[in-house]
């Protein structure tokens, strides 16, 4: 599990707090906030792959999307919304949670 302790003893984004690669499967995406930060994890493309066997399934990664607080990922212009992607694995999903951790200490952690 990546964990990030920062200067005023917060751990940060914690890997348990996203979700399996599984939920993903399932067309679902996810949404999280951090400290002035807000975040949305998905597959893309979103779309509910979990009963097609993995060969017949299309080449997907998992999106990462990160804007600022307060509006919510739609009402936010995409202009202010900074976009990742990762590898459709365990290996893909367990570099998320560093990359939010870094992209929060380098963009946010100065606003506070």
């Amino acid at each position: 599990m990546a964990i990030i302790q920062f200067d005023d003893g917060e751990q940060g984004i914690l890997e348990k707090n996203l979700h399996s690669l599984v939920y993903y499967e399932y067309g679902e995406a996810y949404f999280g906030s951090y400290r002035g930060m807000r975040y949305r994890v998905a597959r893309e493309p979103l779309s509910n792959v979990h009963f097609v066997p993995p060969a017949k399934r299309d080449p997907a990664v998992l999106r990462v999307t990160i804007w600022p607080e307060p509006f919510g990922y739609a009402s936010t212009p995409e202009e202010e919304k900074t976009v990742k992607d990762f590898e459709f694995s365990e290996e893909g999903l367990a570099q998320i949670t560093p990359y939010l951790n870094a992209y929060h200490e380098e963009h946010f952690r100065t606003q506070e």
